[in-house]
Formats: structure tokens, sequence, C-alpha cells
């Protein structure tokens, strides 16, 4: 018996709010968000990603992904999210991801941040991103350090609970 073999990728979507620059506020992009009426969920990133796929690489490319491509995890505080594909055409699914440039009509700037050949290490790279993302996000706001542990716990407690 052969064991079917994925490759885990860490994505971050950065929300595009200017023309010009590139802000990524965690009060912002939840105002934001809210008064678009537009919450970005796993469904939707999958979708981004099909018709990125299809529209790049044709019915092949999609149809090389389409089985095994799986959001498992997104986070709309941090826009942090880890993608499942098979390990032979994990390079079509990077490339569509790659090229999107929106997803429900909200513009990003995808950032994949980590590829793994287990869901564990993807998890590991996944909670180190949040800690320092929240991190950032305290320095701008000037906030204290313990505001946001209770985020950092469910965040990592919500990432560790995911399974193959």
């Amino acid at each position: 018996m052969v064991r079917f073999k994925n490759r885990w990728l860490l994505i971050e979507f950065l929300p595009v709010h200017g023309q010009n620059s590139l802000e990524v506020d965690l009060t912002k992009a939840s105002s934001s968000s809210s008064q678009n009426q537009t919450r970005i969920e796993g469904k939707h990133i999958w979708g981004a990603i099909k018709q990125s796929a299809i529209s790049n690489f044709g019915d092949i490319g999609w149809g090389s992904v389409a089985l095994s491509l799986n959001v498992k995890y997104f986070s709309p505080t941090t826009h942090i999210c880890i993608v499942r594909v098979a390990r032979d055409h994990h390079k079509i699914a990077w490339g569509a991801v790659t090229l999107l440039k929106s997803i429900e009509g909200v513009k990003v700037l995808p950032n994949v941040i980590h590829v793994s050949g287990t869901i564990k290490h993807a998890q590991l790279a996944a909670i180190e991103h949040n800690r320092i993302v929240i991190a950032r996000y305290r320095a701008q706001a000037g906030i204290p350090a313990a505001y946001h542990e209770e985020y950092l716990r469910t965040s990592e407690d919500d990432i560790n609970t995911l399974r193959d």
C-alpha cells in the first residue's frame, strides 16, 4: 500500500488598503472587512485558488490539484491560512496562490511563508508566525504585551487541533 503524500502551504494573505501603500493593521483590517460586509472564509480561499489555477494553468493545471486541494485553517485576524495539496503538484497550487489578486473582491497580496511535508511543521511555523505578527501589531499600536495573550492561546489551540 502506498501512502498519499502531501505538502502543506502556510500562506499569509495581506490585505491591500491603498493603491500605493500596503498597510497591515489589526484594527484597520477588521474594520475595513466589516465595512465591506465581506468576511473571507476557507471556502472563499479555495474558490479563489481554483479560479487562479484555471485561469493561469488551464483545466489540466486545475485537474492536477483539484482532488487534493484543501484549506485546513484560516485566521481572519492574522490572515494566515494552511492549505494541503498533493506533493506531486504542489508547485501548481503554489503558483496559483502567488498569482492571486483578490479573494471575494478584497484585494490581497499572498505570501507563502512556509512549505512542509507534515502538518505538524506547518502548525509550528503558523504558531511562530502568529507570535511575530501579534508582536508587530502590539508595537504599532503601543499596546502592552499581555493584551493579545488570550488570542495567541486560542489560535495556538485551534492550530494544534488540526489533523491530517
